[in-house]
């Protein structure tokens, strides 16, 4: 272990492909990249737990010192699917070009273990009042399985958890939920030449988007937070199929669409809304209507602007806490009952992109926050 440094532990973690993906045929498990972890910072003196959550895929919980409390450096080991074809470079090997680290995961998120590590390092043999815990999730990008196993077994214990996300090194104490949701119409075919034959699905489906379009209006008069540069909740009408000739009567009809809730606004609630709004127009139409979750969705987050976790985090980098639109896994580590902060190198900009990289210039003042957050909050 020694003899890796920094730029060679996260050469070999981009090396290590770990996708998660919903369509099964790109999905990958991340054992690769847990049993790289693992065995780097056992080497360090961590007490390593590898938590299985589905086949092939894993948790890490690695832990130095002990007692209550504690800090959580905190990230996802998997990654979404690359652009073949569209990088200019290998995506599973790590290349330095222009001032940058390019590859897979480089920003989100492979990239903050290393820093963490590095950080790690220079209290190994400090005695700790509150244990430092590193923790690796799987399937962050698609389902939040890692994140809802940890809640489920009621662990890590600490008091304050740090989610490396891209940030361009900025605090975030705050991000909206994501809800992907599906609405399934089924008709009735028929000529198209008589109406009354069938029951139209896609007549449907118009009247079900309007009255989300209707509900969207009524959300984003209700709700505002100015912290968010998209102040209000967002609802995005994403895809829609249905139909299969133009002299048939559509017989069934799918609609997808996603929701932003605020802080502070319940997705079972909203869920319970929509549903109450688009009942009555079954009976309407004639038709069956079916509205259901894509996953189970993903909670905002709001941690206090005064959390000794936010003040130091705005101390260490000079920046003011601020708010995203993106999830992360925050809510989980909430729900644990840690205050939870999202910071870390790279940009969200660069996150999901062909040719994604972290600056060679973000990677040292990284590590030295992590080391000040370490410093107030395990010694």
């Amino acid at each position: 272990m020694a003899s890796l440094d920094l730029r060679q532990m996260l050469s070999a973690l981009v090396a290590s492909p770990s996708v998660s993906c919903t369509d099964p045929r790109l999905d990958q498990g991340n054992r690769g990249v847990i049993e790289l972890l693992a065995a780097w910072l056992t080497d360090l003196g961590f007490a390593c737990e590898i938590q299985e959550v589905l086949p092939g895929k894993a948790n890490l919980i690695a832990t130095l010192g002990t007692g209550p409390g504690g800090l959580v450096l905190a990230g996802h080991t998997d990654t979404v699917p690359w652009d073949q074809g569209r990088w200019r470079f290998d995506p599973f090997r790590l290349t330095e070009a222009d001032g940058r680290l390019y590859g897979l995961g480089t920003a989100d998120m492979k990239g903050f273990f290393p820093l963490a590590i590095e950080a790690a390092r220079e209290f190994l043999n400090q005695p700790l009042k509150a244990p430092l815990i590193i923790l690796a999730t799987c399937d962050e990008e698609c389902s939040m399985s890692g994140a809802r196993a940890l809640v489920a077994a009621g662990k890590p214990k600490a008091r304050f958890a740090v989610i490396g996300e891209p940030t361009s090194r900025r605090p975030l104490r705050m991000h909206k939920g994501v809800m992907m949701e599906r609405v399934l119409i089924e008709g009735r075919s028929g000529h198209s030449s008589d109406p009354a034959l069938g029951a139209n699905a896609l007549e449907a489906m118009n009247a079900v988007m309007n009255e989300l379009l209707a509900f969207r209006t009524e959300l984003q008069a209700k709700y505002c937070n100015p912290a968010f540069t998209v102040p209000v909740p967002t609802l995005n009408l994403g895809c829609i199929h249905g139909g299969d000739n133009p002299n048939r009567i559509c017989p069934q009809c799918e609609l997808q669409f996603d929701l932003r809730p605020l802080p502070g606004m319940s997705m079972d609630e909203l869920r319970a809304a929509i549903d109450a709004r688009v009942a009555p127009l079954a009976p309407r139409h004639g038709v069956k209507i079916l509205v259901e979750p894509l996953f189970a969705g993903t909670p905002a987050m709001e941690t206090p602007a005064d959390s000794p976790l936010v003040l130091a985090a705005e101390r260490l980098t000079g920046h003011r806490a601020e708010a995203a639109a993106f999830g992360t896994e925050g809510p989980f580590f909430r729900e644990l009952g840690m205050d939870a902060l999202i910071f870390g190198p790279g940009g969200i900009e660069q996150a999901h992109q062909p040719d994604e990289f972290i600056a060679l210039d973000s990677v040292q003042p990284t590590v030295e926050v992590l080391k000040g957050l370490i410093r107030e909050f395990c010694l």
